[in-house]
């Protein structure tokens, strides 16, 4: 059973990841309106992949046998300055999430839950690739500068992204 100090913050947590998907989609949405619809992809499946991290919660707190509630999410930016500020938000806010990850992980420790502790073993992991990836797009996007051809290759790249559900456990 999860303690209420726990359940209160995975509850958080879930909130969060929803706000991400939120965030991530108003990306999506800014990328189809500057036509570059391989970047448009890349954080669809973004905002896919932390749904798919609030579903992990979800379960969690119930096979804890906790309580998930829901609050109101915030609504996300919708425009940036180009390509490069949103991939910078974007790794902004990831690293964000990792610190909340962490947070969880202290809290699992003062709690004395093993099993909460292990359990977010798997999203520390998870949030290093996140934060590696959002880091790798921004370089990318440097390098290219404003050179359009540049521009148009990665976006072609973004756009053989795929959301794979995450196995856990």
């Amino acid at each position: 059973m999860l303690s209420g100090k726990m359940q209160e913050a995975l509850n958080s947590q879930i909130n969060a990841e929803l706000g991400s998907a939120y965030i991530y989609m108003a990306m999506a949405a800014y990328f189809e309106s500057m036509d570059v619809p391989g970047f448009a992809n890349w954080m669809e499946v973004q905002s896919k992949e932390v749904l798919s991290h609030a579903q992990l919660l979800y379960r969690y707190v119930y096979e804890r046998d906790g309580r998930v509630e829901l609050s109101a999410i915030e609504g996300p930016p919708k425009e940036w300055k180009s390509l490069l500020d949103a991939f910078g938000e974007a790794y902004k806010h990831e690293q964000y999430i990792s610190k909340r990850i962490h947070d969880l992980v202290d809290l699992a420790r003062q709690e004395k839950d093993a099993a909460t502790e292990n359990f977010l073993q798997w999203f520390v992991k998870e949030q290093v690739e996140e934060e590696a990836s959002a880091k790798a797009i921004i370089q990318q996007l440097k390098l290219v500068g404003d050179f359009g051809p540049g521009i148009l290759m990665l976006d072609r790249e973004m756009a053989t992204r795929v959301f794979t559900p995450p196995v856990v456990g």
